[in-house]
């Protein structure tokens, strides 16, 4: 039986949406900021309204003139635990919900017959599970199309939508997450593109990887840049034929050096985005290379431990979200737990939108002796896609202690961790022997919380060099 084809695209909204975030790319301050409000006292009225959970937060609040600043803070696991009475539909249920984003085969499959679902990898802990409404899906289409930066300018002029690249997404494709459930959605929306756009999962041997990439010769590799990183090593190394046109990153840190070391490798350039499960599209590089914030559609308010707001120029301790475009699951001052730092100062750019800088996940690719005489590279989300998919466990840390030795700890204590640790062993162990490798000692420990890095998050993959770095959170 075929798959159940996705929410289908409101040509009405979506080129109402579209209209208004072009007019608004360039627009001056004041008319981005009457935006932002209006759409904020629509948002909190519709959750007031629709939402029992919010009912309660916001039941003497006046949604027109209420400074964001004022409403609490909220936090994934208290949303989670309340997830029924959060959603503003009474037909979303979360163990139905549940159940649905357990099975790889329903990815992309209209929820209810309307609404498109994912859930994000647990990175910060409980994973979290997103459904999207015909108005938000219009809006992140929108800001992908429009926003996303013209990194050859002449081909666009022709093929403004793209619809003649060769995608190939680099990722964890056997589950609910948000890139896999977009890039399904738009291969079944539009056939013509099931061709053209192709998902290859990063569970894989990086030959295998890189064979798949050969077979498609894509003209536009998105992954994460320590995907791309490895990638550009099997390049430099004569192992890979291919030289896409453009590189596309997001999800992870990608720093000054690790950009050069792509851009060297593929002599193409490479563009940064920033986004969540929470919110696809939160900020594009422009030209000039500096992270624009959609902020007519989304807020990012930065704050320090204690939730007060930071100067502009600093760097917070998190960062919290109001996403302007989903009632249907209303986020109103999120804990995002990325350290954002937002500027004053425009771009040269010429673009209105705020400035902003992210210090994102910033996590190790492990280097292992393999079986035989070379060394395995092992992505981090691959490591952590692996035990949170074969184990259930999202609460850990791994950190490499010599060539061959692994260190796992968990926060969890008693006899779940053990149970935890049990299973996230076996699941390991399965996956490095997927990838050649067999014999690796790892210890682990239960009731040990990770430790953090520099910058004070807790990495969840840290390999040898860096482990000697970790402090106590």
């Amino acid at each position: 039986m075929p798959p159940a084809s996705p929410p289908q695209i409101d040509g009405w909204l979506w080129g109402t949406v579209a209209t208004d975030v072009a007019a608004a790319t360039y627009a001056d301050g004041d008319a981005l900021a009457s935006r932002q409000r209006q759409r904020l006292a629509r948002l909190l009225a519709s959750a007031k309204e629709r939402s029992p959970f919010y009912r309660r937060v916001l039941h003497d609040c006046d949604c027109d003139s209420v400074h964001l600043c004022e409403l609490p803070v909220a936090h994934k696991a208290e949303l989670m635990h309340h997830f029924d009475e959060w959603v503003a539909d009474p037909a979303i249920r979360l163990d139905e919900l549940r159940r649905f984003v357990a099975d790889p085969r329903r990815i992309a499959e209209p929820y209810l017959g309307s609404y498109l679902v994912w859930e994000s990898s647990g990175s910060s802990g409980e994973p979290g599970i997103f459904v999207q409404d015909d108005l938000s899906l219009a809006v992140f289409d929108a800001l992908e199309a429009i926003r996303r930066p013209m990194l050859r300018p002449a081909r666009r002029m022709f093929d403004p939508w793209g619809w003649g690249e060769q995608i190939a997404f680099v990722g964890a494709t056997g589950g609910h997450f948000a890139s896999t459930v977009s890039i399904e959605r738009l291969r079944r929306l539009n056939p013509a593109l099931a061709q053209r756009v192709r998902c290859i999962s990063f569970m894989q041997p990086a030959a295998a990887i890189v064979s798949a990439i050969d077979a498609m010769g894509p003209s536009v590799i998105a992954t994460y840049p320590s995907a791309a990183v490895l990638l550009a090593e099997e390049r430099l190394h004569g192992r890979m034929r291919t030289l896409p046109r453009e590189i596309w990153t997001g999800g992870e840190n990608l720093c000054a050096a690790k950009r050069a070391f792509i851009q060297r490798a593929f002599h193409c350039t490479v563009a940064d985005s920033y986004g969540a499960s929470e919110f696809l599209s939160l900020a594009f590089e422009c030209e000039r290379g500096s992270l624009h914030l959609n902020s007519d559609w989304a807020i990012l308010e930065t704050v320090d431990e204690h939730q007060r707001p930071v100067p502009s120029g600093e760097t917070g301790a998190t960062v919290l979200l109001t996403n302007l475009a989903n009632h249907l699951q209303p986020l109103i001052r999120y804990d995002l737990g990325d350290r954002v730092t937002l500027h004053a100062h425009g771009c040269a750019c010429g673009s209105r939108l705020p400035v902003i800088e992210v210090e994102g996940r910033c996590e190790d690719t492990l280097c292992i002796e393999g079986d035989g005489a070379a060394s395995v590279q092992l992505l981090p989300l691959a490591l952590s896609t692996a035990i949170e998919d074969g184990a259930g466990l999202f609460d850990f840390q791994l950190v490499q202690q010599g060539p061959r030795d692994l260190l796992m700890r968990t926060g969890l204590q008693g006899g779940e961790g053990e149970q935890a640790l049990r299973r996230a062993h076996r699941a390991l162990c399965d996956f490095l022997r997927s990838q050649g490798i067999t014999g690796v000692q790892i210890e682990c420990r239960a009731g040990e919380p990770g430790l953090a890095g520099r910058s004070g998050k807790v990495p969840r993959v840290v390999a040898a060099g860096a482990a000697s770095a970790l402090i106590a959170p």
